[in-house]
């Protein structure tokens, strides 16, 4: 019985200092949590940007004078060819025409597309795409008519057939390119029978070789 003082004041001292020690453990997490959550109130946010749809206003249409994909871009080619003819420097023609030639065939291939997508949908806009379509095509088939002249003045008529052949699949016979293109196959003696053929006198056409 003597000792049941010291007893009771150690068992008081041990449950007083476990409760602190709980106390303090709980509140620990909390304590970090609110250090986190003001560290996070003081950072400073980094800016995000939205997105915004294109304006109109601030597109870049394609300008005919300056860009190469459109009938003036073609037509600008040609005339280089043309001045290059006029000197006489057929590699530099070839080259221009060769690329006036592949302009005109994408502008008109794209516009043919368009209008078929929009054929029996908006048949106003298909047809503007369609008369489009056969406008590059006949400056296509211009442009390929005056190569094969270029090649036949650098006698290499092996590379004129071809082009000849494909301008009168385009135009058909019966159209003054066609006829021009045909005259130029009978020429080079890949084709043997006038086109189209004279009822009175039996004579075939005058030659339309001329690169001007």
């Amino acid at each position: 019985m003597v000792f049941t003082k010291p007893i009771r004041f150690v068992c008081s001292v041990f449950s007083f200092t476990l409760m602190i020690v709980t106390a303090f453990t709980l509140l620990q997490p909390l304590n970090a949590q609110s250090e986190e959550t003001v560290e996070s109130e003081n950072s400073s946010p980094i800016p995000v940007q939205p997105i915004q749809p294109t304006q109109l206003e601030n597109t870049r249409p394609l300008d005919p004078k300056n860009s190469l994909l459109s009938l003036q871009g073609g037509q600008r080619l040609m005339s280089a060819a043309d001045n290059a003819i006029a000197s006489d420097n057929y590699k530099l023609a070839n080259q221009k025409l060769q690329e006036a030639r592949q302009i005109f065939n994408q502008l008109s291939n794209f516009h043919s597309q368009l209008a078929a997508s929009f054929s029996g949908i908006d048949n106003r806009l298909a047809d503007n795409q369609r008369t489009k379509a056969l406008e590059t095509a006949q400056m296509r088939d211009q442009a390929t008519y005056q190569l094969a002249l270029v090649h036949r003045a650098q006698n290499q008529p092996e590379l004129a057939v071809p082009l000849l052949v494909q301008i009168i699949s385009s135009q058909q016979p019966t159209r003054d390119l066609g006829k021009k293109a045909y005259q130029q196959l009978l020429e080079l003696g890949f084709v043997d029978i006038p086109y189209p053929r004279s009822s009175e006198n039996g004579q075939s056409p005058t030659s339309s070789q001329s690169l001007n």
